[in-house]
């Protein structure tokens, strides 16, 4: 359960942040922006790395594979891809498109066990779920284009 309460608040801050990133796109650039993003975040993880007790360090070193250590670089990426379909999409539409991508690419990852995660076996059911989901964006998508009395 804990779990669970957990992603819903990643999400929620997720779209949250997106909106705070677009806007602060507006003010200066995607780059500054995303700059600014990352480097707010260096900051607070270093004031909760005093509050946690200052675990080892050196442990980075010891990461493998070493590819593992993009996920900074590609947070950047993130930062500029959420603002770029925020401003093209709108919030919503963007995120739930999102969304849908992070399922679909979570379970090609957990297919092949890429990365190091427990290899699954296919499943037509979380596959039709999948196509459900997309279906779901293209009939959000077609009813934003309505127009309503």
């Amino acid at each position: 359960m804990a779990g669970f309460l957990i992603a819903v608040i990643s999400g929620a801050l997720m779209s949250v942040q997106g909106v705070f990133n677009t806007g602060v796109t507006k003010s200066s650039s995607i780059w500054v922006a995303a700059g600014f993003v990352q480097i707010t975040a260096f900051l607070t993880c270093v004031v909760m790395w005093f509050v946690d007790g200052r675990p080892e360090i050196m442990g980075l070193f010891g990461v493998q594979p070493k590819i593992a250590l993009l996920g900074g670089v590609i947070g950047a990426f993130i930062t500029y891809t959420v603002v770029k379909a925020m401003s093209g999409l709108g919030v919503a539409k963007a995120e739930i498109t999102i969304v849908i991508s992070q399922i679909a690419v979570a379970y090609l990852i957990e297919l092949f066990g890429l990365f190091g995660s427990e290899k699954k076996e296919f499943s037509w059911l979380k596959l039709l779920g999948i196509a459900v989901a997309i279906a779901g964006v293209v009939i959000f998508s077609l009813c934003g284009n309505t127009k309503e009395s």
